[in-house]
C-alpha cells in the first residue's frame, strides 16, 4: 500500500513557505544583532589581544626587571590618576587600542603550503641535535615533535625558498661561544638554500635568532663627489640596517636599460683627523679583488682638501691619471724613488709635529701648512720590500713608523693595500696601527676575521664583483662593503660613462713650473 505524500512537503506549499520565510527573518536579525554588537565584539576581543601581549611581555621579562617595571607601572597609573580628566584620557586611549586590535584582519593565510612545510619540519628535525638536551623534561626541540612552537614567524619567496626565519632556542645552548653559533649558521645556510647570502642577528637575552636573505649590494654607484664633510671619506656602501646615515648618489651607468637615478644609499664613512681613533687605513684583497679601485677613491676624495703622495708597488701605471694633478705630489713606481718620497714623508710628518707644539707653546693658532692633509697611499708594499731586501737597502715600510706612529697629531693619513697571500710581510708598524680594516674579495670566514679581528655577521656571497667585501673600523661592527667603480681611465676596458665619471673629479692639471717644484720636493728630504 503506497502513502500519499505529506501536504507539508508539497513544493510550493503553505508550510515550506513559512519556513524559508522564518529562516529568512533568523538571518535578517542575526545579522542586524551583529551589526549592532560589532563595537562590542570588537573591543572584546581587541582586549583579549592586549591581555594575552601583556601576559606574553610579563613572562619573557627575566626576574630581576619585574619589580622595577611593576614599580614603574604603578608610578604612571598615579601620575595619571592625578592628572585632570587624566583617567578618562586612559580610558578613552584604552578603548580605540582595543579596538584597533581587535579590527577585522584579511583573511587568514593558509600556512605555508605543503613545500614551505616539509622545508620547516627539516630545518627543525635538523636542529634538533644541536638545540636539545637530554635533562631537559620539556624540550622545544625534539625528533618529532611541533616545529610551530620553535618557528615564531617566517617568510617565503614566489619559489618557496625561506627568505627571513624567526626561531626560539633553549636558554642552555652555549650562544656565547662562537663554535657553537657557527655551527647553527653553518647548518640554517645549507638548510635554507645556497647561492644567497645570509645575516644571522643573535639576541642572547631574549634566546631568539633571526635568519634573513640580504639582497645584493649595488655595483652601479660610480665616482662621485659624494656630500660630506672634511675628514669624511666614504669607503663604499652597505646594509641599511648596518648604519643610521644616508647619502644620495648618482645610481646606474647609462647603459641601455640601466638609466642613471639618484637615490640614497646607506654609507661606511671612515672618519680621520686629530680624534680620529683609526687615522690610518690597511686593506687587503686577492689581485683583480679592487684593493686599487679602493686607493682610487681615497684619491679622489682626499684631493679636494689635502695634498696626495701615491706609492704604487705593482708599477703597472694604475695610478697614472693622477700625475701632474694639482694636490698630487708624486706618483712613485721606482724602488729609489719610493724611498726618497717616504723618507721625505717621515721629515714632514716631524716638521708638522714641531710646527704644531711651537704653536701650541705660544697660543697660537696652528699654521696653514699643517691644517692641510698629507695623504699617503702606497699600493702593493710587500714587492717593494721584497726589492729593497734583494738589493740590500732599506724597507720601504720601515720609513712608514713615524707617519703611521705621529700621523694623527700631524694630520697625516697612511692608506696601505695588499694581497693577502703578502699579509705576512706588513711590518708591525703597519698592522698595528692600521686600525681601519677593508677585506675585499673572495676570502673565507678565517680569513676575514684575521685582518678584521672579528667575524662576519653574513655567509659568504655567491658572486664576488670587484670592490666586494667587509670593513671595520676600529673596534665597531663589521660591515658589508661595497666599493664605487673607480676605474682607471686610461684603461681601454672601461667603459665611456665611468671614464668621464673619473675624470670629472680629477684637478686641474699643475703649472709646470709648479708641478716642477713638487716633483723634486719629496727627494730633496
Amino acid at each position: 500500500m503506497v502513502r500519499p505524500p505529506l501536504p507539508r512537503l508539497r513544493i510550493g506549499g503553505a508550510p515550506l513557505a513559512a519556513l524559508g520565510r522564518g529562516r529568512q527573518f533568523a538571518r535578517t536579525t542575526a545579522d542586524s544583532v551583529a551589526d549592532v554588537l560589532h563595537p562590542l565584539l570588537a573591543l572584546s576581543r581587541g582586549l583579549r589581544v592586549l591581555a594575552a601581549a601583556g601576559r606574553r611581555t610579563w613572562v619573557e621579562l627575566p626576574g630581576e626587571r619585574r619589580g622595577p617595571t611593576l614599580f614603574l607601572a604603578a608610578a604612571c597609573a598615579f601620575v595619571v590618576y592625578l592628572l585632570p580628566y587624566g583617567p578618562l584620557a586612559s580610558a578613552v586611549g584604552l578603548i580605540g587600542a582595543a579596538g584597533w586590535a581587535g579590527r577585522r584582519r584579511g583573511p587568514a593565510t593558509s600556512g605555508p603550503g605543503a613545500d614551505g612545510t616539509e622545508r620547516l619540519r627539516t630545518l627543525y628535525e635538523a636542529l634538533v641535535p644541536y638545540f636539545s638536551s637530554a635533562e631537559d623534561p620539556n624540550p622545544l626541540y625534539s625528533h618529532g615533535g611541533d616545529w610551530s612552537g620553535a618557528f615564531n614567524s617566517f617568510t617565503f619567496d614566489e619559489n618557496g625558498r625561506l627568505t627571513r626565519l624567526h626561531l626560539r632556542y633553549p636558554a642552555y645552548f652555549t650562544d656565547g661561544e662562537a663554535e657553537s653559533r657557527a655551527r647553527i649558521e653553518q647548518l640554517l645556510y645549507a638548510k635554507s638554500g645556497r647561492g644567497r647570502e645570509y645575516l644571522f642577528t643573535w639576541n642572547e637575552e631574549a634566546n631568539r635568532l633571526t635568519l634573513a636573505v640580504l639582497p645584493a649590494l649595488s655595483t652601479a654607484i660610480r665616482a662621485q663627489r659624494f656630500v660630506t664633510a672634511p675628514g669624511e671619506t666614504v669607503l663604499g656602501f652597505t646594509d641599511a640596517s648596518s648604519v643610521q646615515r644616508t647619502l644620495p648618489v648618482l645610481e646606474g651607468d647609462g647603459a641601455e636599460g640601466d638609466e642613471p637615478g639618484t637615490r640614497d644609499v646607506p654609507p661606511v664613512v671612515w672618519r680621520t683627523g686629530p680624534r680620529s681613533t683609526e687615522p690610518h687605513l690597511l686593506a687587503l684583497g686577492e689581485p683583480g679583488s679592487g684593493t686599487t679601485t679602493l686607493l682610487r677613491s681615497i684619491a679622489l676624495q682626499a684631493l679636494p682638501h689635502g695634498d696626495v703622495l701615491v706609492v704604487d708597488g705593482s708599477g703597472t701605471s694604475e695610478y697614472a691619471c693622477l700625475s701632474g694633478r694639482t694636490g698630487v705630489l708624486a706618483v712613485e713606481c721606482g724602488l729609489a724613488g719610493t724611498l726618497a718620497t717616504l723618507e721625505w714623508a717621515g721629515h714632514e710628518t716631524e716638521r708638522r709635529l714641531i710646527a704644531a707644539n711651537r704653536a701650541r707653546q705660544l697660543a697660537h693658532p696652528p699654521p696653514d701648512d699643517i691644517l692641510r692633509p698629507l695623504w699617503i697611499l702606497l699600493d702593493r708594499p710587500s714587492v717593494l720590500s721584497h726589492l729593497a731586501a734583494a738589493d740590500g737597502r732599506t724597507d720601504p715600510q720601515e720609513l712608514l713608523a713615524v707617519p703611521l706612529r705621529h700621523g694623527r697629531a700631524a694630520n697625516v693619513r697612511v692608506v696601505v693595500a695588499d694581497q693577502l697571500d703578502a699579509a705576512e710581510g706588513l711590518s708591525e708598524a703597519v698592522r698595528t696601527h692600521t686600525r681601519a680594516r677593508v677585506v675585499l674579495g673572495p676570502a673565507t670566514a678565517e680569513q676575514v676575521t684575521a685582518v678584521l679581528g672579528a667575524p662576519p655577521h653574513t655567509t659568504p656571497p655567491p658572486e664576488v664583483p670587484p670592490g666586494r667585501g667587509y670593513a671595520r673600523l676600529g673596534a665597531g661592527p663589521v660591515h658589508r662593503l661595497q666599493v664605487p667603480a673607480t676605474p682607471d681611465p686610461h684603461d681601454d676596458a672601461t667603459s665611456e660613462t665611468q671614464r668621464q665619471a673619473v675624470l670629472r673629479l680629477l684637478p686641474e692639471p699643475e703649472a709646470p713650473a709648479v708641478a716642477e717644484l713638487t716633483a723634486t720636493a719629496p727627494g730633496d728630504g
